[in-house]
């Protein structure tokens, strides 16, 4: 994919949150919670992931960590500088230690999550000092990113 000129931050987040919107709408298509998360660098997407816990019956299977992986396979290291991390649902505890640990310095969601979200809901492991604080940034295309898990549970219940 070419780099792509953005005339600010906020459409250049938009335009990434989309995509991990159509791969959350991929999840959910086979039955996964639909959430979906795109790794980029220097305006690329460099990996892309969706969850997969249930098709391949791993819990640690998030998107965000699939997408890290990737990204990290990538860019040839665990560390991933420069890279923004966008998720179609904050992430859990589990999932913001990896980002963390792989020293991603953005991470931009979309929905909160008020059961498990470690950015901010539940609790906040960027205010922990740790080595690594990422900036997070919730809330882009939240409503859209909330209306397709919402609907994604009501089909289950």
């Amino acid at each position: 994919m070419d780099n792509i000129n953005f005339s600010s931050q906020i459409e250049q987040d938009e335009y990434f949150m989309a995509r991990a919107i159509t791969l959350a709408k991929e999840a959910e298509a086979i039955d996964e919670v639909p959430v979906g998360a795109v790794a980029v660098r220097d305006g690329r997407i460099i990996a892309e992931a969706y969850n997969t816990r249930e098709a391949d019956r791993c819990a640690t299977h998030h998107a965000e960590l699939v997408a890290i992986e990737r990204a990290c396979a990538a860019l040839g290291g665990w560390r991933l500088p420069g890279v923004t991390l966008y998720v179609t649902m904050e992430p859990c505890c589990m999932c913001a230690g990896a980002i963390i640990n792989a020293r991603v310095p953005r991470v931009v969601y979309g929905a909160k999550d008020f059961r498990f979200g470690a950015f901010g809901s539940a609790l906040d492991l960027a205010e922990i000092p740790l080595n690594h604080r990422p900036e997070v940034v919730g809330g882009v295309l939240g409503e859209e990113c909330a209306k397709i898990l919402s609907d994604y549970f009501k089909k289950k219940r």
